[in-house]
């Protein structure tokens, strides 16, 4: 394992341990049955809260326990080093991208109403912005929101959507005025308003314990007091929450490509051929050299991008980078994980095999590696 980084202190370590002792005990025993099931039970939310992990980051006055992004990385790593499923953790953590844009520009009755509920465990929140003809390119969404005096009727569909098949509070970013971005606003919609219906529950790649779902809007009546912000005013805070959704992306990265170099470290040692263990020959250990120095240069880039953004000048360009960094990263050392691992890589029941699978997301989530590539040529 590699030394907390310089900015971690006395908090960091607490809330490690605390993440550690609930992954182990509450996560890891069911990972694999979750995983096939393609959900978790929904107790989990509570039981997390209970615990001091879901609040992390946001403030105490909303219910939350305080700290900042930096602490909720730390527990976010636990989880996937100890729990052994990254689904579970990504369904746990939605509200990390959904709640935000609340915190940020929402009233005080929407905080009280939508957030605090959320970190109690007692309702899950999600992020919905992608939709069937638009991804990473948030300005050319096309789901309507048509203000109908104190109400808003939303009709369209949006995809991708983590824990879209339970979600109760559903931070969507909708078309309130004209074409491009300064036609946006962001809308809170409940979970069961009639109109809005699961149309899908995809199944994924990946991730196979979070739910996934394609949702579809026909007339759904939102009362205009949930318009988060200004009217027409939601892609900048949709542009302000992608930098520490990237980081956190980034997170998850390095997370995985350590779990994936510490099973295949406890492997070659105990796997043999041609009368000695694997980590007896020259190329084995190459590999794991290889793949722990990737590790290495993610981890240290992630900690950079961090720290600027806990000193208040996050940079999009520098967390674009680092995300590319980190999946590939991840991507590289899960791919060696199974190459290590032999025909036992390629079964189900390895964990190696669950990682690899779930890694392929991370080029694509949160904006593709092409569009991060942009955003970085656009600076040079």
């Amino acid at each position: 394992m590699f030394a907390p980084a310089h900015f971690e202190d006395e908090s960091h370590a607490q809330l490690r341990q605390q993440a550690r002792r609930f992954a182990e005990t509450r996560i890891a025993p069911h990972a694999s049955e979750w995983e096939e099931a393609g959900i978790f039970p929904r107790e989990l939310y509570v039981e997390a809260a209970e615990a001091g992990l879901l609040g992390v980051s946001f403030p105490e006055s909303m219910g939350g326990q305080g700290g900042d992004l930096s602490h909720q990385l730390a527990v976010t790593e636990e989880l996937i080093l100890h729990g052994h499923s990254v689904g579970t953790v990504v369904g746990l953590g939605t509200h990390g991208i959904g709640l935000p844009p609340l915190v940020a520009y929402g009233t005080d009755a929407q905080r009280e109403r939508f957030v605090a509920p959320v970190l109690r465990g007692e309702k899950i929140a999600c992020l919905a912005i992608s939709e069937p003809g638009a991804g990473s390119d948030v300005a050319r969404i096309r789901t309507t929101a048509k203000r109908d005096g104190d109400h808003y009727v939303v009709d369209g569909a949006k995809t991708f959507i983590s824990s879209g098949t339970r979600a109760d509070v559903i931070t969507t970013a909708v078309r309130t005025g004209g074409p491009g971005h300064e036609g946006v606003s962001l809308l809170v919609i409940e979970g069961g308003t009639p109109g809005l219906t699961v149309s899908k529950s995809l199944k994924k790649m990946g991730w196979w314990a979070s739910d996934t779902a394609e949702l579809s809007f026909e007339g759904v009546r939102v009362p205009a007091e949930n318009l988060i912000g200004i009217e027409n005013a939601g892609f900048v805070p949709i542009m302000q929450n992608f930098v520490s959704e990237r980081l956190g992306l980034v997170a998850h990265c390095v997370a995985i490509a350590q779990l994936a170099l510490q099973a295949s470290q406890r492997y070659v040692k105990e796997r043999e051929a041609f009368g000695k263990p694997l980590v007896g020959f020259q190329v084995t250990r190459h590999k794991l050299a290889e793949m722990a120095t990737r590790i290495a240069a993610a981890r240290a880039l992630m900690h950079d991008c961090l720290q600027r953004h806990l000193a208040g000048s996050p940079n999009p360009v520098m967390a674009a980078m680092a995300k590319n960094v980190a999946t590939d990263a991840c991507s590289f050392v899960c791919d060696h994980a199974v190459q290590l691992h032999g025909g036992y890589g390629y079964i189900r029941e390895t964990l190696v095999e669950r990682l690899y699978r779930d890694a392929r997301l991370y080029p694509i989530g949160g904006g593709t590696r092409e569009i991060m590539n942009e955003l970085i040529s656009k600076s040079l």
